[in-house]
């Protein structure tokens, strides 16, 4: 991830590179070039980098800086700002790693690792792998019997979800809308009765037509927070329902990265909605002056079923068996 850093305290790993071998004999494993690892096979390391403020670096994620024989970044350019804010002087090969030549590129990281080095994975902001580069290089390192570590660090979703205010207890991580309109509603659709707090990543191309979607699928009024350019200079969070939230980045467009954090449903479970149950809420509702089709569709929307669902169910108690 790009933005305003600043400069912290930093550790120089100015010398020689350093390989590490698995101790004792790996487990035979063909990978896909179709070569078995040995015990002179190197490691793969994968990297959290700081979302924007490099003082969140680790010393861990300085160190490997410097071990690394083959550093492969999602931008080689926003690395080597790095390298220098944290004053670490590698003595590895970097190459670009991203989502054009990620295919391509992880049988030559392959071939690397086989051949001994210490490959390192490192992206703009974040854990390798998440919604990022990382993971064809990951299944094809473990399907070789070559030893995968990480160096723990940042995380957008988790730092989103902490500032969001909403409830952290459970959780579940969407990546990217779909682009498509027709997709971005059906995956709403399926995610209308989620209970688990929801977290996506956006563009800001697209946030506000992506709001609008998660307003029609999940109620305008449903909790949600906005937040843009976290840990850095512009950091912000907006928060509020998803029908505001929409008219407030059509008017007010973000910029920069973008985490969603979206409450999960609220509404009563499969159990609650029995058809006694259904039947007395629009018998209540009728009681105080709405009409039979309003406080049927009322009904609906509360209990998550089908208004033909309610519609049976007023039915049957008008005329029980």
């Amino acid at each position: 991830m790009s933005g305003t850093r600043q400069h912290g305290a930093a550790v120089c790993m100015c010398g020689p590179s350093r390989r590490v071998h698995r101790a004792g004999p790996p487990a035979p494993s063909v990978g896909d070039t179709g070569r078995v690892s040995t015990s002179t096979s190197g490691v793969l390391v994968l990297l959290g980098a700081p979302l924007g403020n490099p003082e969140d670096a680790s010393s861990r994620l300085r160190t490997e800086l410097g071990l690394a024989d083959v550093i492969a970044a999602e931008d080689t350019r926003r690395l080597r700002r790095l390298l220098g804010e944290l004053e670490v002087v590698p003595g590895a090969h970097i190459t670009s790693y991203f989502e054009a030549n990620e295919a391509g590129r992880t049988e030559t990281l392959l071939e690397q690792l086989y051949d001994g080095k210490r490959v390192a994975v490192i992206t703009d902001g974040g854990m390798p792998s998440v919604s990022d580069p990382g993971f064809r290089l990951v299944r094809a390192a473990i399907d070789a019997g070559i030893p995968v570590t990480c160096a723990p660090g940042a995380s957008a979703v988790t730092t989103a979800l902490a500032l969001s205010g909403m409830p952290c207890d459970r959780f579940c991580f969407e990546g990217f809308a779909p682009r498509k309109d027709g997709e971005r509603r059906r995956l709403f659709a399926e995610l209308a009765e989620e209970r688990r707090t929801m977290v996506f990543f956006e563009s800001p191309r697209r946030v506000a037509e992506t709001l609008r979607a998660m307003a029609e699928a999940f109620g305008a009024d449903r909790p949600a927070a906005l937040c843009r350019e976290l840990t850095k200079t512009h950091e912000e969070v907006r928060r509020g329902g998803l029908g505001g939230l929409a008219e407030g980045a059509e008017a007010d467009p973000p910029r920069g990265e973008i985490t969603l954090v979206v409450s999960g449903w609220t509404g009563p479970d499969a159990s609650e909605a029995t058809p006694e149950a259904m039947a007395a809420a629009v018998a209540a509702l009728e009681a105080a002056g709405t009409d039979r089709k309003a406080a049927m569709k009322e009904v609906s929307g509360r209990f998550g079923v089908s208004r033909r669902d309610v519609y049976d169910a007023v039915l049957k108690a008008a005329n029980p068996e």
